[in-house]
């Protein structure tokens, strides 16, 4: 029915390199149905959540409107990566390692803005505590992002001796 001799086109099919781009393999394997099914168990039931806190109404809190929408977050974020191939997992979370910026402003915000009535230093020192983990991610991020670019440069010859 389908010829794959057609789509080689006359390339080296014994080269490796060559072969997966042709005919790429799944390097996590086939989905469990286990997993498919909580995932689609997950959406449905945080959709629906979702869209009825969302109404509000005054029904639910605005704490747990909020701690509804970080649970969702981590949802979100757990599939995203690890809907990632391999290849790029290492590129992409340098990336947000380094948009973890976002989180310095509100650290700095905590540690410079009076956020309570009282005089209560425990906002300050949870937001040196996160400004401090975030600089640690930011610059962590850029030093993977350099040392992974570093190993596709070309390396220098060594220097024949005359002699």
């Amino acid at each position: 029915m389908f010829d794959r001799s057609a789509t080689t086109a006359g390339n080296d099919m014994s080269n490796e390199t060559v072969r997966r781009a042709f005919h790429p393999t799944s390097s996590r394997g086939p989905v469990s149905m286990k997993r498919a099914f909580l995932s689609a168990l997950a959406a449905a039931l945080l959709l629906p959540t979702a869209a009825f806190a969302s109404e509000g109404g005054g029904l639910v809190s605005p704490s747990v409107y909020e701690f509804m929408v970080f649970v969702i977050a981590v949802f979100v974020g757990y599939y995203v990566v690890w809907s990632v191939t391999p290849a790029l997992h290492t590129p992409l979370m340098s990336v947000t390692n380094a948009i973890s910026s976002v989180i310095v402003v509100g650290a700095l915000l905590a540690v410079g803005v009076s956020l309570t009535t009282s005089d209560s230093s425990v906002a300050k020192i949870f937001g040196f505590l996160a400004l401090t983990m975030a600089s640690v991610n930011i610059f962590g991020g850029f030093l993977v992002t350099n040392r992974m670019l570093s190993m596709y440069k070309k390396k220098d010859a060594p220097a024949k001796k005359n002699g």
